[in-house]
């Protein structure tokens, strides 16, 4: 019976009022998961703005691995030429104490780390497309779910009205009765504006201010398998989150090379020419300088660079309780939600729409009242509102814990 529900879905959807009203402002094509997906990835700007910072690293990288330029100085003693002395020198420095390779080490972690959280955005995008589209799709459901139910509160109303002209029941039944159509239809305006606000969120993750879509296709009854929590805890070294703050203390270790590097002096070499045009000669110059450390050796750099750099390791330990805590959280979340689901697909709905369709016939028949029939109707509607609460709570609980392991 279930198989027919999700076109039937499909049909309401674009059959309602909001549909009708903004045919001509939005197109009807039916959007897929897979469609989503490769619209995210093609155009968010989150993921455009990551692969910048991707690029902005491989300067820094290129840049930590240049050499410093040398420096030419000129100087010219006495205004007169015939008593002018003229010198000029190249000064070479030379880097002392691992300074460039340091660099370089520093900047290749921070384009590790940039990578990183690249791949890390990627996940979560694909994580946060298939949360909304479930959103949309479960919404549509409920705009189809609470339209019928608004059409049989309208159908029950008319029979009781009737009946009430007839001089059958009472007008009480009928008061009761227009007062359920009008709760019936205020949800399924409800259903229709918290459909409308899936659909803008879905489509902001592609940069699109109102959604260019009409509804979207899947299989609202798939139901998520993972792997036990225990199983999926073997994986937690090789999830975003983990391997971006492991990348991060592997970053400040190397800035704390980079401190101490700079507490030893840099050599300076100098080569030049001294012309002196009293004696008629001209004198090669070479020289060396290197600064005395007798007060900084850049002790306080380094210090703050060990204390960040053990700050970050308390971090990615600190993350690493987190996410476990996260995935197990969600692994728990996942078996009872798909627990829930199957016992109200196999044992509740058929009960509640037995009790349902037997409530009618009765009424129709005359051997029950509106009330029964009334009881009925809320009880299969809100067994059929829990089924997709369920389906949603697991399918949720499956996306994060593949956002939490970068699936």
């Amino acid at each position: 019976m279930r198989k027919h529900v999700l076109p039937l879905g499909l049909a309401a959807i674009l059959l309602s009022p909001f549909f009708l009203s903004s045919a001509q402002a939005q197109p009807t094509s039916v959007l897929t998961l897979e469609q989503a997906q490769a619209l995210a990835a093609s155009k968010s700007f989150t993921v455009i703005a990551a692969q910048r910072e991707v690029d902005a690293n491989d300067g820094a990288v290129r840049q930590a691995g240049a050499w410093r330029n040398p420096e030419l100085n000129a100087s010219v003693e006495d205004t007169q030429r015939a008593t002018r002395t003229t010198t000029a020198t190249v000064d070479f420095p030379i880097e002392l104490g691992g300074k460039r390779a340091a660099r370089v080490s520093a900047a290749d972690r921070g384009r590790e780390l940039a990578q990183a959280e690249l791949s890390n955005v990627r996940g979560g995008l694909r994580a946060d497309v298939v949360r909304a589209f479930f959103s949309v799709l479960v919404a549509q459901e409920r705009v189809a779910l609470t339209s019928n139910s608004a059409d049989l509160a309208a159908r029950g109303a008319d029979a009781i009205g009737k009946r009430v002209t007839a001089g059958k029941v009472s007008p009480v039944d009928e008061t009761r009765a227009r007062v359920d159509q009008a709760n019936a239809q205020l949800e399924a305006a409800e259903a229709t504006a918290e459909l409308q606000g899936a659909r803008q969120t879905l489509a902001a993750l592609w940069g699109d201010p109102e959604p260019q879509f009409g509804a979207v296709q899947g299989d609202i009854e798939l139901m998520p398998t993972r792997a036990p929590a225990s199983e999926l805890a073997r994986e937690l070294d090789a999830s975003p989150g983990l391997l971006t703050s492991r990348i991060e203390v592997d970053r400040r270790r190397a800035l704390v090379d980079v401190e101490r590097s700079k507490g030893v002096p840099d050599l300076t070499v100098s080569v030049g020419a001294k012309r002196d045009n009293e004696l008629g000669r001209t004198q090669a110059i070479v020289g060396i300088s290197i600064p005395l450390p007798f007060f900084d050796r850049n002790q306080g750099a380094t210090y703050e660079a060990l204390k960040r750099a053990e700050k970050a390791n308390d971090e990615h330990q600190a993350a690493r309780i987190r996410v476990l805590t996260e995935l197990q959280q969600a692994s728990s979340q996942l078996n009872v939600a798909s627990a829930s689901a199957r016992t109200l697909k196999s044992t509740v709905l058929p009960a509640a729409q037995q009790a349902y369709d037997a409530a009618t016939r009765g009424f129709e028949a005359g051997k029950f009242g509106f009330l029964d029939v009334i009881d009925a109707q809320r009880s299969l509607l809100q067994a059929r509102a829990r089924y997709l609460t369920a389906l949603s709570t697991s399918n949720q609980a499956a996306t994060a814990i593949d956002r939490l392991l970068g699936r």
